[in-house]
């Protein structure tokens, strides 16, 4: 008898599709600690095949989460091909955030257990920061992004959001404050002007009778100069800010 073998080969791709997806659901709904025993039922496998090709419980997490990866890059793919630079992009942030909120605890656990190799993770890791990269970048270019933001900026802000959605019970509302969060990103040129963070800044006000120049970037009372021309900031620190915010901008 002829065995074939492409056909075997598809039917472990199959099978290992099967225990992956099946993965993924359990542990969104019953935690961490779910049997593999219970995966493989869902699977419509025997236990045998889930260790076949998931030996050990953090392979199958790194999996799941290389997998988690893979869907939100192909979700930024997505967005970048229907959408204009700045829409995809927002778009992008508002899929990492719903599908993350759902998955965070294998989030925690994968990337806080540094005692096993993960290539498989790291890769994955690499593909989605590339196109958080390109979709800020086309965002930034387009105008609708801030100019000073950085990948790792995203990324930090995108963990809070995350954290807001998964806290609150009214998924609507936690989302609301997420937008609202994310808006944040926006280029002043892209929205309202809002007031500035201290009113006054770099303005002469009156104090008790007396004309007091702040600081244009901190608003800070700046010290009467009696020769030269007036100051414009409290210190080195603050000017060094201003200087990097014209140079971002």
């Amino acid at each position: 008898m002829t065995t074939v073998i492409g056909g075997d080969r598809a039917d472990a791709r199959r099978n290992r599709a099967r225990v992956l997806a099946a993965a993924v659901e359990a542990m969104a709904e019953l935690g961490l600690d779910v049997p593999l025993g219970e995966i493989a039922r869902r699977a419509g496998v025997g236990a045998g095949t889930v260790y076949r090709h998931f030996p050990s419980k953090q392979a199958l997490l790194e999996a799941v989460f290389t997998q988690h990866l893979d869907d939100l890059v192909a979700s930024g793919e997505r967005q970048a091909a229907r959408c204009a630079p700045t829409e995809a992009f927002f778009g992008f942030l508002l899929d990492v955030v719903e599908l993350s909120s759902r998955r965070g605890h294998i989030c925690d656990v994968v990337t806080g257990d540094r005692t096993w190799p993960r290539p498989l993770l790291t890769a994955a890791l690499l593909r989605f920061r590339q196109v958080l990269a390109a979709l800020l970048h086309a965002a930034q270019r387009a105008g609708g992004v801030r100019a000073d933001l950085t990948p790792g900026d995203v990324v930090a802000l995108t963990v809070g959001c995350v954290s807001t959605l998964t806290a609150r019970r009214d998924r609507s509302a936690g989302l609301k404050l997420v937008r609202l969060t994310l808006d944040g990103l926006r280029s002043t040129t892209s929205v309202t002007k809002h007031p500035p963070f201290r009113d006054g800044c770099g303005e002469t006000v009156t104090t008790c009778g007396e004309s007091v120049t702040t600081c244009e970037e901190c608003g800070a009372a700046l010290t009467a100069r009696t020769t030269g021309r007036p100051g414009r900031y409290c210190g080195a620190t603050c000017r060094q800010r201003a200087r990097r915010r014209r140079l971002a901008g």
